[in-house]
């Protein structure tokens, strides 16, 4: 692992986290190429960054789920041909029920150069401390459609409560919004902008 990144958990005391595509449950249906364990890695300037939103959420009641954050060029890569295989329909219903997996890169939910491959891009959402559940968002991780967009209208008033919430917490702490996925949030001062990184997150290359 680059000397400038490290596992989340190490560093961010009483984040919580589950590591998507190291699971089954994921947009793709299985794990996906570059992750071999069910961990979040991230640069140190990205996780002194999650200190910080860490603490605001705990100031309000809540916390802070992870499910991604430093990704393999290789899971991206993955991605990409996965895109392009015939339609099983699998996990259609529950991440893209209105639009076709070949049009998740036009969309812009899928892209051939990550901002999670720099290292300092998060996937993440809120949940309430006092009984572990996630606040109400409008939507899962990776649901590629219209209604997790920051501005969708078709959810309800609580549920865009806590979106602008998690925005504020994460704007405040140096992150900017991704504004087609309310859960994607990337370091405004990225330690590396332009380079793109390709170790496993877990185990040995």
């Amino acid at each position: 692992m680059n000397a400038d990144f490290v596992y989340v958990d190490e560093v961010v005391p009483g984040i919580r986290w589950d590591a998507k595509y190291a699971t089954w449950d994921n947009f793709t249906g299985r794990p996906v190429d570059g992750y071999l364990a069910n961990r979040i890695v991230g640069t140190t300037a990205l996780c002194a960054a999650l200190d910080s939103a860490q603490g605001k959420a705990e100031s309000v009641g809540m916390g802070l789920l992870i499910w991604d954050g430093y990704r393999p060029q290789r899971a991206v890569d993955c991605f990409l041909r996965w895109s392009t295989q015939p339609e099983d329909g699998v996990t259609k219903q529950r991440h893209y029920p209105n639009i076709d997996r070949s049009e998740m890169v036009g969309k812009g939910y899928v892209a051939a150069k990550s901002g999670h491959t720099r290292g300092s891009a998060v996937d993440l959402t809120l949940y309430h401390l006092h009984t572990g559940e996630l606040a109400a968002m409008g939507g899962g991780h990776d649901l590629m459609d219209p209604i997790s967009h920051h501005d969708a209208e078709s959810i309800t008033p609580a549920e865009a409560q806590n979106r602008q919430l998690l925005c504020s917490i994460m704007e405040d702490c140096g992150f900017r919004r991704y504004d087609s996925e309310w859960w994607h949030y990337t370091l405004t001062d990225e330690p590396y902008p332009d380079l793109y990184f390709d170790f496993p997150v877990g185990g040995a290359e």
